[in-house]
């Protein structure tokens, strides 16, 4: 097997005892491949961000829900994020607790809400009428409350969800109104929290967002923990160098900031992050074939089997996936050009990167869709009446473990 452009995989070993070939040859193409080194490596990254014993790191796991996935990140002492009932389904599957695990709730309707309190898991709500349910469902209990402070970051709009364009959160200036719900059903505030937005790599914009909760909370005397946020950005551009987040700096910062809040709150409560992409992008490469090539009006096309309907993120935000190149064949690519790499979804905005330089592709070479363990398969859908690929581990030893298969045709009639 050639390794036409291959750099980051090969300085971090990403498939291990396998190359690309050999695990499309076994499962098939396209295919999702994680590693479980990088996924641990990341655990403990975010883990050691706040040094004392009660930070706790929640997964937000609707970056990528796949139950061998939440084992590792269980087994690495972090907790998660649930959205839906089904999350907290395979999240119950996967061994955590039901106090482990943390409903952010957005827009729920009050069957939902019972399911959830039925399980003994907390529950985070983000608007005065959700507030008002959940008093009215579970008067004399504990409840979160998201806030949304005004402050808000993000690679791309959609994602921004805190400032005054987006629909998460309780604005500030409502305070008054959230405490006499509280009051009126006889809740306790157990905790606060936020999110401003997915992949900011500058800390500052971080530190306000924090900045801005911790004032809030100054007006909940009675707080059990504060659940900061999440948000932290991956180096999506690898080929470019770009650098990393500056986790180190970002601790430094954070340190000194929460110190100085808990001398002036009084008493110690725990602090939360709530990292969905950081733990999971960078340990997922999604694989696909290459079947067509061919040139229109000026354009040339790499047609592959990588349609939206397996990896969205292009289409959805534009986002921008390093392109990696491997090759059975012995064709040599002795030249560099611009081409257009595409799916096999009937539609025009079907493309995984737009006029990227690449070396020279061949019918047949497999390519590398890098840091797409986040916001990958957990987007995927039968969309034309695709299916969706398999998912397998490179496991800390290097060997190949298959975490959930390939659908099949009769999985498209299955429930009809």
């Amino acid at each position: 097997m050639q390794w036409i452009q291959a750099r980051v995989t090969q300085e971090t070993n990403f498939y291990g005892k396998c190359t690309p070939v050999d695990l499309v040859k076994k499962y098939g193409s396209p295919l999702y491949v994680y590693n479980e080194r990088i996924l641990r490596e990341r655990c403990q990254d975010i883990k050691r961000l706040i040094k004392d014993p009660d930070f706790i790191v929640n997964y937000s796991a609707k970056a990528n829900s796949n139950l061998a996935l939440l084992k590792i990140v269980k087994d690495e002492g972090c907790y998660v994020d649930a959205m839906s009932p089904g999350e907290i389904h395979v999240q119950l599957q996967a061994g955590f607790k039901p106090e482990q695990i943390l409903y952010i709730g957005n827009n729920v309707s009050p069957a939902e809400m019972e399911y959830v309190i039925n399980q003994g898991i907390p529950v985070s709500v983000d608007s005065l009428s959700q507030l008002e349910l959940y008093g009215k469902v579970s008067p004399y209990s504990n409840v979160v409350v998201r806030f949304n402070t005004g402050v808000g970051a993000g690679h791309h709009h959609k994602v921004v969800t805190g400032g005054d364009k987006t629909k998460f959160g309780i604005e500030t200036a409502f305070i008054p109104e959230v405490k006499a719900i509280l009051n009126k059903y006889h809740l306790r505030l157990s905790g606060i929290n936020q999110h401003i937005g997915s992949l900011f790599m500058d800390t500052d914009s971080y530190i306000s967002g924090v900045q801005a909760l911790l004032d809030v909370a100054f007006q909940f005397p009675d707080l059990e923990f504060i659940d900061l946020g999440g948000g932290f950005g991956i180096p999506y551009h690898k080929y470019e160098n770009e650098p990393r987040l500056d986790l180190a700096a970002l601790s430094e910062k954070m340190s000194k900031v929460l110190t100085d809040w808990v001398i002036q709150y009084g008493k110690k409560i725990k602090f939360k992050v709530e990292p969905g992409r950081y733990l999971v992008a960078e340990c997922g490469i999604l694989l696909g074939t290459v079947h067509t090539i061919k040139t229109n009006y000026h354009t040339k096309y790499v047609g592959t089997d990588i349609g939206f309907n397996v990896l969205m993120r292009p289409v959805l935000y534009n986002s921008h996936h390093d392109i990696e190149l491997y090759r059975s064949s012995n064709a040599l690519s002795r030249n560099q050009e611009a081409v257009t790499i595409v799916g096999n979804i009937c539609e025009s905005g079907d493309i995984i990167a737009a006029d990227r330089k690449l070396p020279k592709i061949f019918e047949e070479d497999i390519i590398g869709v890098l840091d797409a363990g986040a916001y990958g398969y957990s987007m995927a859908s039968n969309y034309n009446n695709r299916l969706r690929p398999a998912e397998v581990l490179i496991t800390s030893h290097g060997d190949d473990l298959l975490i959930r298969r390939r659908e099949t045709l009769e999985d498209l009639v299955r429930h009809f």
